[in-house]
């Protein structure tokens, strides 16, 4: 998804302050560069482990008063403080809690969905906490499995599903209408 447009087109009532990736030849990093935005690269590489690394992109996110962090292609595991719980979103291509966690991401998702012959994938938006695709879940939305699909196909019509959910879980976020119960997230309703 690409949030630069969405907030440009008043979809997407936001504003981004930074963009970090934890590897510098990412595409996300050129992409932030070529739409102006400060980007961050900070290694996880250059920290003894995931508490220490953890611990500075949080400390980045603070400095810039950060008030939801998205993840987004972000694959290396993060310790979510207590003052960002429930501020962290994640999103999966796949249904929760099915094929997901370390060593679930890209294809290695479609693949496995494929293989496992279901009839529907989908993906999920959902608060990240300290294990990988384990928060509690904010938004799924499905797509039908074909029998012809190959994962270049299924991918195809899950990123298109993912466009769709992660917006509408942002959204929600930002008009706060979510509210989390333990493992439950409820969305309320406005008056």
């Amino acid at each position: 998804m690409n949030f630069v447009e969405e907030i440009a087109a008043r979809r997407l009532p936001a504003e981004i302050p930074l963009v970090i990736a934890s590897r510098a030849d990412c595409g996300g990093v050129a992409r932030a560069q070529q739409a102006g935005l400060s980007c961050n690269v900070i290694s996880r590489k250059a920290f003894s482990g995931v508490t220490e690394f953890s611990a500075s992109i949080f400390e980045v996110c603070r400095a810039a008063q950060v008030d939801l962090v998205l993840l987004a292609g972000f694959l290396s595991l993060i310790e979510v403080p207590p003052d960002f719980e429930f501020r962290v979103m994640n999103i999966h291509p796949a249904l929760i809690p099915s094929f997901c966690g370390k060593g679930f991401y890209g294809h290695k998702v479609h693949e496995a969905v494929l293989a496992a012959g279901v009839k529907v994938s989908g993906c999920t938006v959902h608060f990240a906490d300290n294990h990988y695709d384990h928060g509690p879940i904010i938004v799924q939305s499905c797509v039908e499995v074909h029998d012809d699909d190959t994962c270049d196909m299924l991918a195809a019509r899950v990123f298109a599903a993912e466009r769709g959910a992660y917006l509408k879980a942002i959204n929600l976020y930002a008009q706060g209408r979510l509210q989390t119960d333990g493992r439950r997230v409820r969305q309320i309703q406005t008056t």
